[in-house]
């Protein structure tokens, strides 16, 4: 990108050392953060850093009084609330200054996973059946529902709140767990039946025209009577657990049809869910290849290394380039 911009890069205020507020320390190396700001610095761009601290008129000041050409948004909450990243998009909106990544429609479709899923079953993509068990209220369970299902909040990410317990086979242990999720998480639960197949995540780049780069996969690599079945939090981000399981991450091995249909059916999903930018669709293929769409991820994890940043490197984006290629497709929205 041969035009220099003015960049802030807006992140959760937790993210901040006061020993490296400029996140250029090694003990920062490996957080998204880092690697995104010391990124838009190679590339040379003039970059400045905002907290999304408490007090929203610190970010109004912050981003108004040195108005930037571009916001590069790296929050996922606000004062510790993931329903509330929709928030700080509709205030960037509210302010008319630029930014990257997905806006308040689009968090707020996918951030609810019962939303996310009522509104594309309407558009005819496949997804698991489910019902919302919602705090401090008498819930009848279907007698109809198909067990095993999964148990999860209902408004988290990243695997938050998923673990082997999330995985249940009776309706008492269901109300257990969800009993577990509205007093640790303070939100409805989501039990939604449990899809056996394989695990891929799929990302996608770009507005108009959209890019689906390779499929990648989790390879749960042991017999799973014995084992995790789900994609928990720590086979996301415990590299000790995965190696005890056999656990790893790759690219997906399929056949052209099957790619074909995942790609259509994941650009349907971005556009039904108002994504912008880039974003990653995560899916399973059951044994007799239906694709069932588990979740939808806005403004998922940037990070060198991390599922889109890797799948953008195999379709020949390089990390530099992965980022630069975010921000043209920021700025064309915007031209």
């Amino acid at each position: 990108m041969k035009q220099k911009l003015k960049i802030t890069v807006l992140v959760d205020t937790a993210t901040i050392s006061a020993d490296d507020p400029d996140f250029t320390g090694e003990h920062q190396s490996t957080t998204t953060e880092h690697h995104v700001i010391n990124t838009l610095r190679k590339l040379g761009h003039n970059v400045s850093i905002l907290g999304a601290v408490d007090d929203i008129r610190d970010i109004i000041s912050g981003l108004t009084d040195d108005k930037p050409d571009m916001v590069f948004n790296l929050t996922e909450h606000f004062g510790g609330d993931r329903r509330l990243d929709k928030n700080i998009a509709a205030l960037l909106e509210l302010v008319d200054v630029p930014f990257t990544g997905s806006g308040a429609m689009g968090l707020m479709l996918s951030r609810d996973k019962r939303l996310c899923k009522q509104l594309m079953s309407l558009h005819r993509i496949r997804v698991p059946d489910f019902i919302s068990i919602p705090p401090d209220r008498k819930i009848r369970i279907p007698a109809a529902l198909r067990y095993p299902l999964v148990v999860k909040p209902a408004f988290e990410d990243s695997s938050e709140g998923i673990s082997q317990a999330s995985f249940v086979t009776n309706e008492a242990a269901l109300r257990e767990r969800a009993s577990f999720v509205h007093e640790r998480w303070r939100q409805p639960a989501i039990a939604e039946e449990y899809i056996e197949g394989r695990e891929f995540y799929v990302s996608v780049m770009g507005n108009k025209k959209l890019v689906v780069f390779p499929i990648r996969e989790c390879f749960f690599g042991f017999d799973r009577s014995n084992g995790p079945h789900l994609a928990t939090y720590r086979v996301k981000w415990s590299a000790e657990y995965r190696k005890k399981w056999n656990i790893t991450f790759g690219f997906a091995e399929l056949d052209a049809p099957v790619v074909k249909n995942i790609q259509r059916i994941c650009r349907k999903v971005y556009h039904i869910l108002q994504i912008r930018d880039y974003g990653r669709i995560d899916v399973r293929l059951t044994p007799d290849n239906r694709l069932v769409v588990l979740e939808a991820n806005p403004n998922p994890d940037v990070a060198y290394g991390e599922e889109v940043a890797e799948a953008a490197e195999k379709a020949g984006l390089i990390y530099e380039r992965f980022i630069e290629r975010i921000l043209r497709l920021a700025l064309a929205r915007y031209a």
